[in-house]
């Protein structure tokens, strides 16, 4: 069996157990396996505002970098093969996040302020962790059926800005915003409920 034909039906935990062995085609599957899917993930929430100065495709080179350095050292032992996406995305989220937070702070001089979703992360427990990553996506697949201007707002409040800046920044007026903003919360919760 070639390695391309070996690598597409190991398990992950297989693949982990071979790159944790030395087997460095191992890292090469694993990438194979979740690099698409991550840089999707990184082209879609890298905030349009910043990704000149951010590479999402330096993101999902750091995700890899940090998840086989943590592999290396011991950590992801008895990892389940239907967690591993989940553990990406966890990793690449946080890693958009902090570049974004750290551009806009730069650019705001905010230094030190966090998001809410960086405080939900550190205190939610590993269940709360994967019920906020299944929010994400039902927010994130809503988000792909709104129009760029809907699409934008959201983008804005959930980085945490005020209705007035947001309605400042699309040139629309508050109420219009605090509209188009109950309208993606009845949609959400429309598509929640239907789960």
């Amino acid at each position: 069996m070639s390695m391309d034909e070996d690598w597409i039906v190991l398990t992950d935990r297989s693949l982990l157990r071979r790159y944790r062995g030395g087997q460095a085609d191992a890292a090469t599957a694993l990438y194979l396996r979740y690099a698409n899917r991550l840089q999707h993930l990184a082209d879609t929430q890298t905030d349009p505002r910043i990704a000149l100065q951010v590479d999402p495709e330096g993101i999902v080179q750091s995700v890899f970098r940090t998840f086989f350095r943590r592999v290396s050292d011991g950590h992801y032992d008895v990892i389940e093969s239907e967690e591993l996406w989940k553990l990406f995305l966890v990793i690449a989220l946080n890693k958009i996040r902090r570049s974004a937070n750290h551009h806009r702070a730069a650019k705001r001089d905010a230094t030190g302020v966090k998001s809410l979703d960086d405080v939900l992360l550190e205190v939610a427990s590993e269940r709360d962790q994967r019920a906020l990553i299944t929010l994400r996506m039902t927010i994130q697949e809503t988000l792909e059926q709104v129009p760029e201007t809907q699409r934008r707002v959201i983008m804005l409040r959930i980085e945490g800005f005020e209705v007035q800046e947001i309605a400042d920044q699309v040139g629309r007026s508050k109420r219009s915003v605090e509209r188009l903003l109950q309208d993606f919360r009845a949609s959400l919760r429309a598509t929640i409920d239907e789960t």
